[in-house]
């Protein structure tokens, strides 16, 4: 490990990732930029199916493409990549062989495969009492859809989320759409780097790993947090709304003179603030749109005045003049708008990598900003098996000939 890394949070810890795609990957990525060692377990010659997943693919400094695929750099930064063919005897033996000095493994292959590899929980936990194991599957070990493979897509249909996404049914584009990124498979990493390192913590009290069961489903349902309780508690079952709020009014988009903003109004404070701006503090005093559960009651009434005032004036005007009064508000950007963002650019969330066959590659940083052990970006995306002989030399002593006849019989 770099010196930089001794003083990140997780510099302590090794992670041994059999995971691919996204989610697993997303918790591997997180774990890494908290200085945790990841070693990504890749299958030889293939490695991860986001390796292929282009174009996108990012161009070395002669502009030809490279076979790193922007999907794969989203995912995989600060890992050490090996090859090691897990079907075969050989390559489950190195498996064992690194569990031993590792703290958490995360995997996100079907129910029951690993088991015939011998290199499912109770398989490894019995050479490494101390590992903590996160299994990611599309709907969890057990019940009745256990054994279904399960892509964010899918996930996003099945858990509800694209049935409050979208244009309502009876507007021009309406229908089942879903969000315009793999949210579910994000969200669902997130948790996985969360119950990790929830584990981690219960170990120093009880100096035991444990198994981790989480579920693409699971997370879906679980994130739709304020859609779920309203129909839990009212039995009304939500529907898509654009860009509106079920709970807020206004809080939406409203077309202006030029283009189109976003208002987000939280309070009655600001809708009055909102309304010294338009000139039409008469909707203030109505009964009908003085509070927020009011307007809620009366919102196609309320939001087709304020579309009428609202589309008078241009973008910079709303946008201005609300900003002086703190009126929430913004405008709608693409994501080269986004990058060129001023705030974005003091933030600094567009980082560059420097990798070793390809000059640099650009990563967008991690949000998080500790106040005495920052986050530090230490490797960028690897190649396929770029660490395989320096892992195997490291960790577990192998020897030039020993690599050299696992390479030969293709288990790395």
């Amino acid at each position: 490990m770099s010196s930089p890394l001794l003083s990140s949070p997780l510099s302590h810890i090794r992670v041994l990732e059999l995971s691919r795609i996204l989610a697993g990957p997303w918790s591997g990525q997180l774990l890494a930029d908290l200085g945790a060692e990841v070693i990504k377990v890749e299958k030889p010659f293939e490695g991860d199916d986001t390796r292929r997943w282009g174009p996108p693919f990012f161009k070395n400094q002669q502009g030809e493409n490279t076979t790193e695929s922007a999907y794969f750099l989203s995912a995989n930064r600060g890992k050490r990549s090996i090859t090691v063919d897990i079907r075969q005897p050989r390559g489950q033996e190195i498996i064992h062989q690194l569990i031993a000095s590792c703290d958490v493994l995360i995997e996100n292959f079907k129910v029951g495969t690993l088991e015939k590899y011998r290199l499912d929980y109770e398989s490894l936990s019995s050479l490494n009492p101390r590992l903590i194991y996160c299994s990611i599957t599309g709907f969890g070990q057990d019940g009745p859809y256990a054994k279904r493979a399960g892509y964010d897509f899918l996930l996003q249909g099945m858990g509800g989320l694209m049935s409050v996404t979208g244009e309502p049914d009876h507007l021009p584009g309406g229908g089942p759409q879903k969000v315009g990124v793999a949210l579910t498979d994000i969200l669902t990493g997130m948790y996985a780097t969360t119950a990790i390192q929830a584990a981690i913590i219960e170990r120093e009290k009880s100096g035991l790993g444990q198994y981790i069961d989480l579920a693409l489903l699971d997370v879906q349902v679980a994130s739709l947090a304020n859609q779920s309780m309203n129909y839990l508690v009212s039995q009304n079952i939500p529907k898509r709304m654009g860009n509106a709020h079920p709970n807020i009014v206004p809080y939406q988009t409203f077309k202006t003179l030029d283009g189109f903003i976003i208002l987000t109004i939280g309070n009655d404070s600001q809708f009055a603030d909102f309304c010294k701006v338009a000139q039409c503090q008469t909707l203030v005093q109505d009964p009908r749109f003085s509070t927020n559960q009011a307007r809620v009651q009366n919102r196609e009434i309320v939001i087709e005045q304020l579309a009428e005032i609202i589309k008078a004036k241009n973008s910079d005007f709303w946008l201005q003049q609300l900003e002086m009064l703190g009126v929430p508000c913004g405008p709608i950007n693409d994501i080269a708008e986004t990058f060129d963002n001023p705030q974005i650019k003091h933030r600094n969330m567009a980082n560059e990598l420097k990798h070793p066959k390809n000059g640099k590659v650009p990563t967008v940083s991690n949000p998080i900003n500790f106040s005495r052990t920052p986050i530090t970006y230490h490797l960028a995306p690897p190649s396929l098996g770029e660490h395989t002989e320096a892992v195997l030399t490291e960790l577990l002593g192998y020897d030039t000939k020993s690599i050299t006849d696992l390479q030969q019989s293709k288990i790395i």
